[in-house]
């Protein structure tokens, strides 16, 4: 007669379970944690280092004062990994070192232009540029510590568009316009604010909300041709209402690249919510026609065009493309190596600390250098796409691909413009650029996309709508 093994207590399978849990809690976060520690350590490294080469290139020595610029940037961003071992234990351990070391890098390229303008002080956009970061990085803090949990956005799916559409307009309210080419402007306190960088994440709150609440609908299945399935004509009212904000967008504030960003955003997070490739061709489809439309009437968007084209005529090199032509030149001079940082011509161009810093570090750290920043924006943009899809809840799905996929197009905007593979337009480039606007916006899409990350790890099968 065999013994058997007594039956394991009911309270006993409770505190083994309870007690790998706590394991897998205990593990599993530091793991993230630490290894955004060490990549967060190589990223301020790296920024402490370019500056150094700045400042040997251009001075010869090294100023004390980059103690403060790299010292700043360190105790900023560690103080937000930090806050995430507390609060977000589970966030993707890559998106706030590579967000640290485009920052660091654009800061370092800055600074670089204040010292061949010899600016110093207030004058110095790099010392601003530092300033915003600090603000920004404070922002995405507030954010990850207060927005415990991101679904609660979706129920103010309808107040996040008006403060988005209010946000556009602000820049036409008497004693707020700020004096500026594009209508995109406001100054407060006599710093300027650009309020349509905000604009684009409250939309993507809404553009999210919306489309879970009628995805049903437009996805219904239509008429099918050349073996795509079309939508009916009564579900296009939502893509029309959007294709004309944007277009008010073009007209009424002469911004080309915002009105751009902003349709390209719906149709991509309405392709994800509906999986049907038509509306990515009905997209593609009313951006041509919206920028054939304006460009017959707006002389702004026709002069974009003419310079786009006849850049090196020599009677527009003197005036309309002078500028972009300067750049494309900047980037010769770089060659595949590059001049050195420090060591180049950047300030030739104008505004080359924002509008064309990638032609400013790409004359620096040559072609090979700048595939490099170009791969971070691909690993930070794929790292956002991947946490949408890894979570089953549909609200953050779309918001992190609407996120996401905003940074990805406002670089290949703005690096398209710069080279000639697209017309200019007024954006800048995430984290590069100088400018507290664009900085604050996309230091608060690195909170939401920890915040959402962090989410999708704890509660995967929590699905909304």
């Amino acid at each position: 007669m065999t013994a058997t093994a007594p039956a394991p207590h009911a309270g006993d399978v409770a505190a083994d379970t309870a007690v790998l849990r706590a394991l897998r809690k205990i593990r599993g976060p530091q793991t993230q944690r630490n290894r955004e520690f060490w990549l967060l350590l190589f990223a301020v490294v790296v920024a402490g280092a370019a500056l150094t080469l700045v400042q040997l290139g251009a001075l010869g020595r090294i100023d004390p004062m980059i103690l403060l610029i790299g010292g700043g940037l360190a105790v900023l961003v560690f103080a937000l990994h930090i806050v995430l071992r507390f609060v977000a234990s589970d966030a993707d351990p890559f998106v706030l070192p590579i967000a640290t070391l485009l920052t660091g890098v654009g800061i370092a390229e800055i600074y670089r232009i204040d010292i061949a303008n010899r600016a110093t002080g207030w004058d110095a956009s790099s010392n601003k540029q530092l300033m915003w970061m600090a603000i920004s990085v404070a922002g995405a803090i507030a954010l990850v510590i207060f927005l415990r949990n991101y679904r609660v956005l979706y129920k103010y799916t309808y107040l996040s568009g008006l403060a988005g559409l209010v946000l556009l307009v602000l820049p036409f309210i008497p004693g707020l316009k700020a004096d500026a080419n594009a209508d995109v402007w406001i100054s407060i306190g006599g710093l300027g604010f650009q309020p349509g960088e905000l604009s684009k994440i409250f939309l993507a709150i809404f553009f999210a909300g919306y489309l879970v609440r009628t995805r049903e609908s437009l996805s219904s299945v239509g008429k099918r041709f050349a073996g795509i399935t079309w939508p009916r004509m009564r579900e296009l009212g939502p893509v029309i209402v959007v294709w004309l904000i944007s277009l008010a967008i073009i007209v009424a504030q002469h911004d080309l690249g915002t009105g751009v960003l902003i349709f390209g955003m719906f149709i991509v997070m309405l392709y994800v919510a509906t999986g049907k490739t038509s509306w990515v061709l009905i997209g593609v489809v009313g951006v041509v026609i919206g920028v054939a439309v304006v460009s017959q009437f707006l002389t702004y968007v026709q002069n974009r065009f003419n310079t786009w084209i006849n850049a090196f005529d020599p009677d527009l090199m003197e005036d309309q493309s002078y500028q972009l032509t300067q750049g494309i030149f900047g980037l010769a001079h770089g060659g595949l190596l590059g001049t050195g940082l420090g060591q180049g011509r950047p300030q030739i161009t104008p505004v080359a600390e924002s509008d064309f810093i990638i032609t400013s570090l790409g004359e620096e750290i040559g072609l090979i250098g700048l595939f490099a920043v170009l791969c971070l924006y691909m690993v930070f943009v794929s790292r956002g796409l991947r946490i949408g899809v890894a979570g089953q809840d549909d609200f953050g799905k779309l918001l992190a691909v609407g996120v996401s996929f905003t940074i990805g197009l406002q670089v290949f905007i703005m690096v398209g413009g710069v080279t000639r593979v697209i017309p200019l337009t007024g954006l800048t480039t995430p984290f590069l650029a100088a400018g507290g606007s664009s900085l604050i916006a996309n230091w608060l899409i690195v909170g939401l996309l920890l915040r959402i990350s962090d989410g999708v790890r704890r509660q995967p099968r929590v699905v909304i709508g």
